[in-house]
């Protein structure tokens, strides 16, 4: 048997293969380092899957958060990781987003900031730009639609007020709550956050829409300008 036999996967034990182990035990057996080495589906000349998997998820703090925010390019600056295998990294990452999202907000009546956050927070936590949203509401502060309304750089988005209501407007909707992240990791709103809103309240108030809250969301935290008294 060459050395490179004795490193692989098909050379270990049966137990000791991800997918054999995932076959008898369930996936919620695997580690996570195996788990990312299924999605790789194979490893290197001088590494197992489930090494590359290791190495994959050092270079991310052994963060499965962390490695959720690493784009395509800096996946392919790790030895072993081609395009192929980082798209297939990102396709099960974007994956597990949407479920969280699709599960999100069904039949949800948002009473307090706690529900809207977790509700953006699956959605945003882990971009690396700043996204805004609006989550629109009937009279009865239940959820019609939450829809992406700009998307900017790292620490900066621009907002166009009109847009806001225009949407808002389109869907009847009675009630918003608004939604922008701050990858840098504050949620502390900055001076143009605070103009933004007062801004939006302002025309909200003359056209009988109520801005129930602006939530900013960094990693797993959030900021409420309804719970800060600020709007």
């Amino acid at each position: 048997m060459t050395e490179n036999e004795i490193k692989g996967i098909k050379g270990w034990k049966e137990d000791d293969r991800p997918r054999e182990k995932c076959l008898k035990h369930g996936v919620s057996y695997l580690s996570d380092a195996e788990l990312v080495a299924i999605l790789l589906g194979s490893g290197t000349r001088s590494m197992s899957a489930v090494e590359l998997g290791r190495e994959i998820l050092r270079q991310a703090d052994n963060s499965l958060a962390e490695l959720g925010r690493i784009d395509c390019k800096d996946l392919c600056r790790i030895n072993g990781v081609g395009t192929a295998k980082a798209v297939t990294l990102l396709a099960a990452f974007e994956i597990s987003r949407r479920r969280q999202m699709e599960n999100s907000d069904t039949d949800v009546h948002i009473l307090s900031s706690r529900q809207a956050a977790e509700i953006f927070i699956p959605m945003l936590s882990d971009l690396t730009h700043e996204e805004f949203w609006i989550m629109l509401l009937n009279q009865s502060n239940k959820v019609i639609d939450k829809i992406r309304l700009a998307s900017g750089g790292v620490n900066r988005i621009l907002v166009d007020p009109k847009i806001v209501f225009k949407v808002a407007l389109q869907h009847l909707a009675t009630g918003i709550v608004l939604c922008h992240n701050h990858p840098g990791g504050s949620t502390s709103p900055s001076d143009s956050d605070i103009e933004l809103t007062e801004r939006l309240a302002a025309t909200a108030q003359a056209l009988e829409i109520r801005i129930i809250d602006h939530i900013i969301v960094s990693g797993s935290s959030y900021y409420s300008f309804a719970d800060s008294h600020k709007i």
